[in-house]
């Protein structure tokens, strides 16, 4: 099947369907056999997502009528054309050429016309400006530029701009099995130019992205793929040895993987996750690496129904939130986010803080972690606990990343290199002697 039909496919799966980028792709890439076409493939694809709406607003104004809902694979397919002839080195006349040819591979050969007559148009009359209403001239959801414009007056066009680039790779060494100077001169030797990261002891960003596959060591566990910023959740935890440690909300188990990897076999960890699916991605993730945690697939705020009664010394809630401090990496969440989501999502989070917080033993550490940039997901939920609790105590977090919230510290995305988190950390008093 021709890349552009894979590419067409998957965004229609993500854009009309309403499937995650990367539950999906997986699936459809592996229907190339030629890694040079998949890395096409996947290029059109998020091209598309971070340029949609200014992309469909062309498009849009080129089509006689709008094309029909059973037909949102050649629609998806017109937006990937556009974006080559916009946005990519691709020479007209092959986007066009290549594009007409894809409608086979879709099995829709009678929209070969439309998609040459419509690509055709566009290549000899791409604007130089398009007036955008404000969705997209910011390649944003209209309700998610207000929302942002209201809550960072100073920096929503930073972050809604930075949004719409591409994410470095970056990595976390496994510093237990391999010093992080070692590994940069591996992918130096392997032709891959890299620099260490500013904040983790473990953190490589790379120059430029490629297969897993590619990296020295990846299947034997010596190295991962995680943004820097949430490698800073093991630094913050910061667990001592022998301590009781809850991973409350586990999913995919990067933040996993490190608390088990610094500890070097010395913590017992407690992973918690209630999806199955993705409590799944936390066990082959151990397996590669070596490691080994107690798996519970659990909603964690249903205490009553796991907990045995013996407290944590350390807990980590790394809570289900609106991910839109990571868009950059994950480009569709821009389309399955709503504005009545980030409500929804307030209750579950204030939800597990309240849960949770009776498991912190005392003198011990629970640090919360959100990859949004909204503080009713940041700040607001530790106001909420504060409130209602009398024994927390908000731990300020000195640090040169990010800057100072209320509670915490939030990391903009882009900052540094790295996404969009937050965190704060909160001790519970220890009662009196």
């Amino acid at each position: 099947m021709p890349a552009r039909a894979v590419a067409a496919r998957l965004l229609a799966a993500v854009l009309h369907d309403g499937e995650s980028l990367s539950r999906a792709a997986p699936t459809q890439l592996a229907l190339l056999g030629d890694e040079r076409d998949r890395a096409f493939a996947q290029a059109c694809v998020y091209g598309v997502l971070r340029h949609y709406f200014s992309l469909a607003q062309v498009l849009d104004g080129a089509l006689a009528r709008p094309l029909r809902a059973r037909d949102a694979d050649i629609r998806a397919l017109l937006l990937s054309g556009l974006f080559q002839l916009r946005h990519m080195r691709t020479p007209p006349h092959a986007a066009v050429a290549a594009s007409v040819e894809a409608t086979r591979g879709l099995g829709k050969q009678w929209a070969s016309g439309l998609v040459n007559a419509v690509l055709r148009k566009a290549a000899h009359a791409i604007p130089a400006h398009v007036d955008e209403p404000p969705d997209g001239h910011f390649e944003h959801p209209a309700w998610l530029v207000d929302r942002v414009a209201r809550d960072w007056p100073d920096d929503w066009q930073a972050i809604l701009a930075a949004n719409n680039t591409q994410a470095p790779l970056t990595l976390r060494v496994n510093l237990s099995r391999c010093a992080r100077e070692n590994y940069l001169r591996r992918l130096d030797a392997a032709g891959l130019t890299a620099r260490p990261g500013a904040f983790s002891p473990a953190a490589i960003v790379l120059e430029q992205a490629v297969s897993v596959e590619q990296l020295p060591g990846f299947a034997a566990g010596e190295v991962s793929v995680q943004d820097e910023a949430a490698q800073l959740a093991a630094l913050l935890l910061d667990t001592p040895p022998g301590a009781r440690v809850l991973d409350a909300c586990a999913a995919p188990g990067g933040k996993t993987a490190h608390l088990l990897e610094r500890a070097a076999g010395t913590i017992e960890l407690h992973a918690l996750d209630r999806d199955p699916q993705r409590l799944d991605d936390v066990a082959a993730t151990l397996a590669r690496l070596g490691l080994q945690a107690e798996l519970t697939c659990i909603d964690a705020a249903a205490t009553a129904t796991w907990w045995d009664g013996r407290a944590f010394d350390r807990i980590l809630l790394d809570a289900p939130c609106s991910a839109l401090g990571v868009v950059r990496r994950h480009p569709d969440i821009r389309f399955h986010r709503s504005a009545a989501d980030i409500d929804s999502l307030v209750t579950t989070q204030q939800g597990l803080l309240q849960a949770l917080w009776p498991l912190v033993a005392p003198g011990g550490k629970l640090l919360y972690a959100t990859c949004s940039v909204l503080p009713a997901e940041n700040d607001a939920a530790i106001a909420s606990l504060l409130e209602t609790v009398g024994d927390a105590i908000c731990d300020p977090l000195p640090a040169s990343w990010g800057r100072a919230t209320r509670y915490g510290r939030q990391v903009l995305p882009g900052e540094h290199d790295m996404d969009g988190f937050y965190y704060a950390r909160l001790s519970r008093n220890s009662p009196p002697a």
